[in-house]
């Protein structure tokens, strides 16, 4: 068998990096390459089309093994096991307790316990914790700020009370001011003071991280992948100058931080990203701890990845589930260490028992039909993305380099700049969504012809500290010693949210515009160009009609008028639109609004005959609807 494997290769020789580059210039036919095929990516490098063995020679981080520094190739030598994770939001502490029970035997291991300030209590924490076996299960603990030191003090006594073991439980208190003064945009610095007595107080649960990076906010507030991995860095790195400052040890401090980060949907760059932030992080750990961290588990980076809100839709909202399940897929192949799978109808509603089984089951199914937890860093040796994981973390590096330059993560989040840069990066997304440079499928494209909100409403579902549902005083009203005044804060309106109102707003008409596609000339461009002008139509919200084809201007718009057009869109070629759209507008006589569909050479003429609306690829989507809307009285 093996000479047989000899032969099989020694028959065929491989072609060199030039040879692809010839035949691909061949099979372009003269097309520029790097318009074509060379992707420049929002993080500012070039991916080609395709890599080879060569292009990694010079990467140092390949050479390493699965579980060992820098930690590149994930922190676990002989699995990929992970921790599937649900988030429940303890008001009642018996019901939820019993929710907690039953997704325990429904495949969840991690759970998520949102609670209350008020209720932060030995006795809630006993009734929410009745039953379960916390060596068995990752428990993570999200409650005001102010009271993380109390509600870890309780946990202790109650693993103590209940004789559990401490050194095998695992879990989390998320204790971190700094996503408060992002979200909130309150200056709560004074809280820091309690990150040291955190620490002391879970002392004895090794297995406890308490001092968290929540950069998963930036993620839902459309940050681009380089933003959340260099500020993630930058915000862990403070909590650990503030934490030695206070003096507990660098190993032990980073022993505590834990990694909250979103996942989006732009697959392998994820894959990289997270890959990039374990490799930057060990070697941030050994700054401050020195050499030891080559051999010590302080400098591995502990990722609960969540897939993001910031892309999911209201409308066509079962797209949800295929945005997070490669998110999920993503964060999964790049070895973190939990999941939690946001529910499809979380933009519009709480979710309901069925989105969460539906969430639960994405995991499920990763686990055990696919089998991703059996296998160590599967990513690792494909070339591309292993020139993702260098690129990213070279822009990552110096977006880190560049906050600590400026006084670090701390300072530039109080002179609001990582805000206003991550807000910014909104703005563009926001804009490029408008003009589909940035395509969401079954919103901006492909847009569902049919659906209808049924009584569905873009749901705000407000970051931060509660008392009842109320904002808690204690830990959202800026304490006594803040510094300065109010800070800006991130905006968190998902890429759909623009085009979501403006159909909502169609839907509330007293009317449905009806848009009716007047075809006519060249079969296949009319087909094209109706089918694009569908598409653009209908995510407003409108009834699109279209059509085979006419033989004369005159039989489609009285086709039209018949239908009860409000807007009349011719659609043809370039050449024939200078001997049909004119006439056709004519003919209609202002009895519907006429829009030409394409930007064709002959445009200034037929503006020139009172034709004013053209739609084509580089439209502004959102702008022409609107004015649409506005047109038609909506």
């Amino acid at each position: 068998m093996s000479n047989n494997k000899e032969k099989l290769f020694t028959e065929f020789t491989a072609p060199t990096t030039q040879e692809w580059l010839d035949k691909i210039e061949v099979d372009l036919k003269g097309a520029d390459f790097q318009k074509r095929l060379v992707w420049r990516t929002n993080e500012g490098f070039n991916v080609q089309p395709f890599y080879r063995r060569e292009d990694l020679a010079e990467l140092k981080a390949v050479d390493s093994l699965p579980g060992e520094f820098p930690y590149v190739r994930g922190n676990k030598k002989d699995n990929n096991l992970w921790f599937v994770r649900q988030e429940i939001k303890a008001e009642d502490a018996k019901a939820a307790n019993a929710k907690a029970l039953d997704i325990l035997n429904k495949g969840v291991d991690s759970i998520g316990f949102r609670i209350a300030g008020k209720d932060v209590s030995r006795e809630f924490i006993a009734t929410l914790l009745e039953g379960i076996l916390p060596q068995y299960v990752e428990l993570n603990f999200k409650t005001c700020q102010r009271h993380c030191v109390e509600l870890a003090e309780i946990l202790v006594d109650y693993f103590k009370e209940k004789n559990y073991p401490l050194a095998e439980l695992k879990g989390s208190i998320d204790f971190d001011p700094i996503s408060k003064m992002m979200c909130k945009g309150k200056d709560v610095t004074p809280v820091l003071q309690f990150a040291k007595p955190l620490i002391e107080a879970l002392k004895e649960l090794s297995g406890y991280r308490c001092i968290n990076v929540n950069s998963v906010a930036l993620n839902n507030a459309g940050a681009y992948i380089y933003q959340e991995l260099g500020y993630a860095l930058a915000w862990g790195a403070e909590y650990l100058n503030v934490l030695t400052e206070a003096g507990v040890s660098a190993c032990e401090a980073a022993k505590r931080i834990k990694f909250n980060m979103g996942v989006s949907e732009n697959y392998f760059m994820e894959i990289a990203k997270f890959r990039a932030a374990r490799l930057l992080w060990a070697q941030i750990v050994r700054q401050f701890v020195g050499d030891e961290a080559l051999h010590c588990v302080c400098s591995q980076m502990h990722v609960c990845a969540f897939t993001s809100e910031y892309n999911q839709t209201l409308f066509d909202s079962y797209v949800n589930l295929l945005r997070s399940q490669t998110e999920t897929m993503s964060a999964a192949l790049a070895n973190v260490d939990s999941i939690v799978v946001t529910p499809f109808d979380k933009p519009y509603e709480q979710p309901t028992e069925f989105a969460e089984r539906i969430a639960r089951n994405q995991q499920l199914l990763l686990k055990e039909e696919a089998h991703f937890d059996k296998l160590v860093d599967v990513a690792g040796g494909s070339y591309t993305i292993e020139h993702l994981t260098d690129a990213l973390a070279q822009e990552g590096w110096k977006l880190f380099l560049a906050v600590e330059e400026a006084g670090g993560f701390m300072a530039e989040v109080l002179n609001g700049n990582i805000v206003n840069a991550v807000n910014a990066s909104n703005d563009k997304r926001h804009a490029a969504a408008a003009t589909r440079r940035e395509f969401i499928l079954g919103t901006n494209q492909f847009p569902n012809f049919t659906e209808k909100s049924e009584g569905k409403a873009p749901l705000s579902s407000p970051e931060g500290d509660t008392e009842d549902g109320k904002p808690c005083p204690q830990c959202n009203e800026a304490p006594s010693g803040a510094v300065g005044g109010a800070l800006p804060t991130l905006n968190k309106e998902r890429l759909a949210s623009e085009f979501e109102t403006l159909r909502l707003s169609t839907e509330k008409a007293q009317k449905q515009p009806v848009a009716f596609m007047l075809t006519i000339g060249n079969l296949a461009m009319r087909q094209a160009r109706a089918q694009f002008s569908c598409n653009f139509l209908a995510a407003a919200g409108y009834k699109v009609m279209d059509n085979l084809g006419f033989k004369t201007v005159e039989e489609g718009v009285d086709a039209a008028l018949k239908a009860g057009a409000d807007i009349v869109v011719i659609c043809s070629s370039d050449d024939e639109y200078a001997e049909y759209a004119v006439p056709a507008f004519k003919y209609l006589d202002g009895r519907a609004m006429f829009v030409v569909a394409g930007a064709p050479a002959c445009m200034e003429d037929l503006k020139a005959a009172g034709i004013e609306n053209f739609i084509h690829v580089k439209s502004n989507q959102l702008e022409t609807l609107r004015a649409y809307n506005a047109k038609l009285g909506i």
